[in-house]
């Protein structure tokens, strides 16, 4: 068996898992109040946030043998580590900051990483409830409940055959006219070397239209092709962006690292990211 086959049977339950965690944090999110605690590094923790790890590391560990790295778990030393060839990489609620705010723009993420680099990811959006799911070699797909399945026993059976009933990714352009770059920037994090960048794409390439959304939807959208670039200059996480890098990549798009224009090799001694930009399919 290859393991392209290995991913392709992966599929379906990592997607019902993304699916599920994000049923649980759906069920505190509609409270009137949740408690919000401060993490060490000053980010943000609820309730939902660990109720998804849960469920989320007790799916995969029952899965396959495989160790995980997840934003919520106890962090792993590098010397066990990186002895792993292939793990799980996990952010349970990516958009804590969105989540507190109510704006819907949080996401459940889950990726393969297969020497040091994302082969298979999943995202899910509990608000709107869009799924992205892609892999190398195979595509990349976008459904969206209530319009591409039912349920989540539609979901179940038509994640076996979604070519037919999923939408395939790129998706197709919409011929009206469009000229100018659509950039994608961060609601949360904003700063001035980004703007800079955009300032000199500007200069050089012309009239630019700034897209402001939260957590991993930012690469989601380079991915559908309803963005063309991503400059992130401040710091992520290995986990922000592995599920949805697997998917951009699938449909032909590139995470580059800021200054050598390299891929990001995951599971260094820091899981902290370089700055990057990110390109859909078509950038040139």
């Amino acid at each position: 068996m290859t393991f392209e086959n290995i991913i392709a049977g992966l599929c379906p339950p990592v997607v019902l898992t993304a699916f599920d965690a994000g049923q649980k944090i759906l069920e505190i999110y509609g409270q009137e109040d949740f408690e919000v605690q401060i993490k060490e590094d000053k980010s943000p923790l609820t309730a939902a946030d660990r109720a998804a790890n849960a469920l989320i590391m007790q799916r995969l560990q029952a899965l396959w043998d495989l160790p995980v790295i997840s934003e919520e778990a106890k962090e792993i030393p590098y010397e066990t580590r990186s002895q792993w060839t292939t793990f799980w990489l996990v952010d349970p609620l990516d958009g804590t900051k969105e989540f507190i705010k109510r704006n819907g723009e949080f996401t459940v993420n889950i990726a393969l990483i297969h020497q040091g680099k994302p082969v298979f990811g999943v995202v899910f959006a509990p608000v709107p409830g869009t799924l992205y799911v892609g892999a190398t070699g195979q595509g990349a797909y976008k459904a969206i409940l209530n319009t591409h399945f039912a349920s989540r026993d539609d979901l179940a059976d038509k994640l076996h055959n979604p070519e037919t009933s999923f939408q395939r990714l790129p998706l197709p352009k919409n011929k009206d006219g469009r000229t100018e770059t659509r950039i994608v920037a961060s609601r949360s994090h904003c700063n001035v070397e980004t703007q800079d960048y955009i300032d000199r794409l500007q200069e050089t390439r012309g009239p630019v239209k700034l897209v402001s959304i939260g957590s991993s939807l930012k690469l989601c959208l380079l991915a559908e092709g309803s963005a063309d670039v991503y400059p992130r200059l401040a710091p992520t996480m290995n986990w922000d962006i592995g599920a949805a890098q697997a998917i951009l990549e699938a449909t032909g798009g590139k995470l580059l690292t800021w200054v050598e224009h390299e891929p990001i090799s995951y599971n260094q001694p820091s899981l902290v990211n370089p700055f990057f930009v990110a390109y859909a399919h078509d950038w040139e």
